[in-house]
């Protein structure tokens, strides 16, 4: 059982929170940059956003924060919704936790075949493996749920935009920018 708490008081675990929120968030972003590129905006790519370096992604204040309180942030990756439109928008947006979808499934089978063979009296580093898989899934999960949370800036925000009637979303908008005091 790994947890957060745990982890920061674990030198082995909080490697393994670090790893895990810099692979789930450099992965997040990219996907982002990558989805708009695809739909025809060139905003990230040329800035170099398209890419998973995590120096490119991770907000230094945004992940002291995830560390001290469990939630923090990334560097948003710039798009441009003209070039997207609503749908373009929406597509973007779901990018993201998608990815950490997608991360999270693949570290769960991973996890469930390393505790398979360490159960089998395997390597103990097979123990270490699994917990870190079992994290690592666990992180992202939490980040795909909590980034579609409808509350702006988060992604789940301009998801809920793009499921909205146009009229509707067109008076929500306004409220946009008090999303971040929420």
């Amino acid at each position: 059982d790994v947890g957060i708490i745990e982890a920061l008081t674990n030198p082995g675990q909080f490697l393994a929170l670090i790893a895990a929120l810099v692979i789930g968030l450099s992965v997040h972003e990219c996907a982002h940059a990558w989805m708009a590129l695809r739909l025809g905006d060139p905003t990230a790519a040329k800035m170099g956003r398209l890419t998973l370096d995590p120096r490119k992604h991770i907000d230094p204040m945004g992940a002291l924060v995830f560390l001290l309180v469990g939630f923090g942030w990334a560097r948003p990756v710039p798009v441009n919704g003209w070039l997207l439109g609503r749908e373009g928008m929406l597509q973007v947006s779901l990018a993201g936790p998608g990815s950490n979808f997608l991360l999270a499934a693949g570290s769960g089978l991973a996890a469930r075949l390393t505790s398979t063979a360490a159960a089998g009296n395997g390597p103990a580093v097979l123990g270490f493996v699994t917990n870190f898989l079992v994290f690592f899934t666990f992180l992202n999960l939490a980040l795909a749920v909590f980034n579609l949370l409808p509350i702006s800036p988060l992604d789940g925000w301009s998801v809920l935009m793009g499921l909205l009637p146009e009229d509707l979303a067109d008076r929500l908008e306004p409220y946009a920018r008090h999303g971040a005091m929420m």
